[in-house]
């Protein structure tokens, strides 16, 4: 099922000029070329100069977002109904009426499945469009390994990294983690190495006077200090490396000077400046730590980051994973927080310019059951989930895909997280059959599935 604006017209298709200022090599250029004479790449390839992906770890209940089912018996239904939003014919849950007013600038996809309901796991396919070998289920929750493959960001740093002194690649938020401390995959570089690890920034933003601590170059360590570290790191460097003339060292060595110039740099301090936004624009946002995150996303992509992750895991009232309580979290904490920071974040975007360029997605491993528990929580739910997206080359006023009368199952257009990747790194610019190699020289395909094209302008 595919629900679209009238008001759609499709851009100019993008020059292939234009593709070299973003950092292609030339037989991707070559790829590029023949996409867009060829018809496959369309206006739509290579639109995303900036990418701000929301985690919602736990994973969000499509029933009580983007998917409800008002006419579904009590046992699945919930407690909550149905709007009418911006878009004719389309509704979504009542708890999102921001999002509501705003769904003629969105995509919505009803119909992502996979068929791994463990949390650790299943982030890899959401984060990389990669799933485990076969049989790994059974292993549950084990950490990550540095065979994964990468997520985007990291991929991003490997193929065309940030120009100056910009990260590539920043997560905003904790690293994610289950409640045993296992750490979700696809947050770090996987085979690609230390070297692309991402710029993190873990810490409290609610202050007015809140300050980076990840950028601790000012009064307290000036870059005078930094400099003078910067030489004793070398110092030692060199004496380690006649112990260990490892790969990995030479690795290192450029993440240190990498992260030595970030530190340094006027440009990302700027970038990473919440205190120097207004009192009614962090209000906006929603003053909560989420809200924050997502408004410190705008900054970045507006400096030039062309990936930022906001990762939306622990909360006062819990993380997404309501497997008790679940009507209660949304109605009074999980649901009206993303929904203020996401409206914020899309229609910011939009008045400053910066959506047609700017990739939103709010995405997570799975979904919920359509089953209420006991406890009046859901449980995990991979079979089908609905996620969000705004920008860049996404259709506006798009929801495509279904589920069945209890969004237990696909209805039409089942989708696996694959085809979501090959979607984002088409947005992106990257020709869907570019090979990325890990540290022993293996190549590896990048895109394993298919764009979804419903989904695009």
């Amino acid at each position: 099922m595919l629900f679209r604006s009238a008001a759609l017209s499709r851009r100019e298709m993008l020059s292939v000029g234009a593709l070299w200022g973003m950092g292609l090599l030339l037989p991707d250029l070559f790829r590029a070329r023949s996409q867009v004479r060829a018809g496959q790449g369309g206006g739509t390839f290579g639109r995303a100069k900036r990418v701000i992906l929301m985690y919602l770890h736990g994973g969000h209940p499509q029933q009580e977002t983007w998917d409800p089912k008002p006419d579904a018996p009590a046992e699945a239904r919930g407690e909550f109904t149905d709007q009418a939003t911006s878009l004719p014919g389309v509704r979504i849950s009542e708890l999102l009426s921001r999002s509501a007013e705003m769904m003629h600038k969105l995509a919505v996809i009803r119909s992502l499945s996979h068929d791994n309901a463990n949390h650790v796991q299943a982030s890899l396919s959401a984060m990389t469009g990669h799933h485990h070998p076969p049989g790994t289920e059974s292993r549950g929750d084990f950490p990550p390994s540095q065979n994964d493959f990468p997520p985007f960001g990291a991929v991003l740093d490997h193929l065309r990294p940030s120009a100056a002194d910009l990260p590539t690649w920043v997560q905003v938020g904790p690293l994610m983690r289950r409640n045993n401390g296992t750490v979700l995959h696809g947050q770090l570089p996987g085979f690609l190495g230390a070297k692309h690890s991402p710029f993190t920034v873990n810490q409290d933003l609610l202050p007015d006077d809140v300050k980076i601590g990840a950028l601790a170059s000012n009064a307290e360590l000036p870059v005078l200090r930094l400099r003078s570290r910067r030489d004793l790191l070398a110092q030692v460097d060199a004496q380690r490396r006649l112990i260990d003339r490892s790969a990995e060292a030479g690795t290192l060595d450029r993440f240190y000077q990498k992260a030595f110039n970030l530190l340094s740099s006027d440009a990302t301090a700027k970038a990473f400046d919440l205190a120097g936004e207004s009192t009614t624009m962090r209000d906006r946002y929603g003053r909560t730590q989420f809200g924050q995150c997502c408004l410190l996303g705008r900054r970045l992509a507006e400096a030039g980051v062309p990936m930022t992750n906001v990762h939306y895991c622990h909360t006062p009232n819990g993380s997404w994973d309501t497997h008790s309580d679940n009507f209660n979290k949304m109605k009074n904490s999980l649901a009206p927080t993303f929904d203020q920071a996401f409206s914020a974040l899309v229609n910011d975007l939009d008045e400053r310019g910066m959506l047609e360029e700017t990739l939103v997605i709010a995405t997570a491993e799975f979904g919920r059951t359509p089953k209420i528990n006991k406890s009046a929580g859901r449980d995990h739910w991979p079979w089908v989930y609905a996620i969000a997206l705004a920008g860049a080359g996404v259709g506006k006023g798009v929801v495509y895909g279904s589920s069945d009368k209890i969004a237990a199952y696909p209805d039409s257009s089942p989708h696996d997280p694959s085809d979501m990747a090959a979607t984002v790194y088409h947005l992106l610019g990257v020709p869907a059959d570019t090979t990325i190699y890990d540290q022993l020289g293996r190549p590896h395909h990048l895109v394993t599935g298919k764009k979804i094209d419903a989904l695009l302008a």
